[in-house]
């Protein structure tokens, strides 16, 4: 391995070393990102980064045999644990995956993993571990969307489905990727009709879910305005696609619980004014990371606005 890449590993340990509240009684937690490269058959090198409560950075580096792996693991866990740390992270790529092996004779325990490599951890601190779960929900999104001059909204017939109703085109959303953009792509793939996000009108949250390897999910259903009308759907995905009036998804038997009762939420909001029933969408800064986050909540009257 370079000096170059060498030095492009180390900066990437140095950006992925982590700050971590958990919970807002417990106190701030030092973590310990530690990880392991080779640089050839019979060579290791061992990194691991330290973020202090002064926010000054210690970077440690050992090339070691693999004999020599598990006593140079012991004496840095006793290190770190004289020095006050409470937890590692260990990323493992799945070319060194029989480094996990190793690890767990020390007490680690996978924590997630990812196509390219997994993450273990180890808890090092007094009591239970406090370290944070890895995520636990999947994530779908529907668009409903409404033509306001007729009242009719687009719905397409699922083909993989065992039961052919109708139901507002989505899918699941991409990591990174917001709500409102979810609706929008998967509407447009699905259907080939380009929309406009406006609101968040309902959330379902079902636990042990069998498409989610037995994981929570959490569906999402949005309203978006058309932009265009004409229907190209995808054969792939679809059996069906039209645009129904509302009132008759509202009652038709040939629909799920959710579609019918999203349908009569968007009939009221057609005939007293969506204002009435949609959860708006409001990008705020974030008060500790500086970045920005989506905020979905009811207007408040202009009146009552700061």
């Amino acid at each position: 391995m370079s000096s170059a890449s060498v030095s492009e590993y180390l900066t990437l340990c140095l950006i992925n070393t982590l700050w971590i509240v958990v919970g807002l009684c417990r106190p701030l937690v030092k973590y310990t990102l530690l990880s392991v490269m080779t640089l050839g058959p019979w060579q290791y090198v061992m990194n691991y980064c330290v973020q202090g409560f002064g926010c000054s950075f210690i970077f440690k580096s050992y090339i070691v045999c693999p004999c020599e792996l598990l006593t140079c693991s012991t004496d840095s866990l006793a290190q770190w644990k004289t020095e006050g740390k409470v937890a590692v992270w260990l990323r493992v790529p799945i070319s060194l995956s029989r480094c996990a092996a190793a690890a767990s004779t020390h007490g680690f325990t996978f924590h997630h993993a990812k196509h390219g490599h997994a993450v273990l951890a180890l808890w090092l601190g007094e009591g239970e571990s406090r370290l944070p779960g890895f995520a636990t929900h999947q994530i779908g999104v529907a668009g409903a969307v409404v033509d306001e001059s007729n009242g009719k909204v687009l719905v397409v017939q699922d083909r993989n489905k065992t039961k052919n109703a109708w139901k507002f085109p989505g899918g699941l959303s991409d990591p990174g990727e917001n709500i409102g953009a979810t609706a929008v792509r998967e509407v447009f793939e699905e259907t080939g009709v380009h929309a406009e996000f406006r609101s968040l009108l309902s959330i379902r949250q079902q636990h042990n879910h069998p498409g989610a390897f037995g994981m929570s999910d959490m569906y999402i259903i949005c309203r978006l305005c058309p932009l265009t009308y004409d229907i190209n759907f995808c054969t792939q995905e679809c059996l069906r696609c039209d645009w129904l009036d509302l009132a008759e998804l509202a009652r038709t038997s040939d629909t799920t619980p959710i579609t019918s009762r999203v349908a009569r939420v968007l009939l009221h909001g057609l005939e007293h004014g969506f204002n009435n029933i949609d959860l708006s969408m409001e990008e705020l800064p974030a008060v500790y990371s500086g970045r920005f986050y989506q905020l979905y909540h009811r207007q408040l009257p202009p009146t009552l606005k700061s």
